[in-house]
């Protein structure tokens, strides 16, 4: 093996070394590779030759799991944490566990405000928007002038009037039909066709014949 290539060797050991005894925690020749592969730049072949090399100098553990092998930190290497450390790191856990719970709402909060402020009008919208506003109510206001300049407006004198003479002659329409109506019946009884016929050799047109509805009283 070249000097070079021991460097580089020798170099991979230490990253991977550190990595493993800073996360201290089971991983893949795989994981480590996607892990450490974007900030160091290690091939995968190196990652897995290194690893092996570690596992065989006893500086970290070698297991299989499954068809794969697991590599992980020498627990030996570390102190004996006591029951009081560990309820220690529990509520630092719950703590750090809760202050990102926090600031995920916060964030949460944050983009929708902005999510708010980008769907708003910016100034130049806003004027132009009420500008149109104001061409409309001008329009609204001419309009409302002209039919107040009018002279042809109808008074509620009038209005009543004219609604009276329209129950004067639906009333009117009401009693004729019903007395054509019982005509026509008494001539039916003896009559020997049928209804339709008899209206057609008189010549009758009904109201449905051109589609008049009778408005309700």
């Amino acid at each position: 093996m070249s000097k070079g290539r021991s460097e580089a060797a020798a170099g991979a050991s230490g990253i991977l070394l550190k990595y493993l005894q800073e996360q201290n925690r089971p991983y893949s020749a795989q994981d480590v590779f996607g892990n450490l592969q974007r900030e160091h730049g290690l091939g995968k072949t190196a990652v897995v030759k290194a690893l092996e090399q570690l596992a065989q100098q006893g500086k970290i553990k070698e297991k299989m799991y499954g068809k794969q092998k697991i590599y992980f930190a020498d627990q030996d290497q570390f102190d004996v944490v006591s029951d009081a450390d560990l309820q220690g790191l529990d509520a630092k856990i719950l703590a750090l566990t809760a202050k990102v719970q926090s600031l995920q709402q916060s964030c949460r909060h944050m983009e929708a405000e902005l999510k708010e402020l980008t769907s708003a009008l910016t100034t130049p919208e806003m004027q132009k928007e009420i500008e149109e506003l104001k061409k409309e109510c001008a329009g609204y206001r001419e309009r409302l002038k002209n039919i107040k300049a009018a002279t042809n407006h109808v008074t509620p004198e009038e209005k009543e009037q004219v609604y009276k003479e329209g129950q004067k002659y639906h009333k009117e329409w009401r009693r004729r039909k019903r007395m054509a109506t019982e005509l026509s019946d008494a001539i039916l009884e003896g009559y020997p066709k049928s209804k339709k016929q008899f209206f057609e050799e008189v010549g009758i047109e009904t109201d449905e014949d051109h589609n008049v509805k009778l408005p309700d009283p």
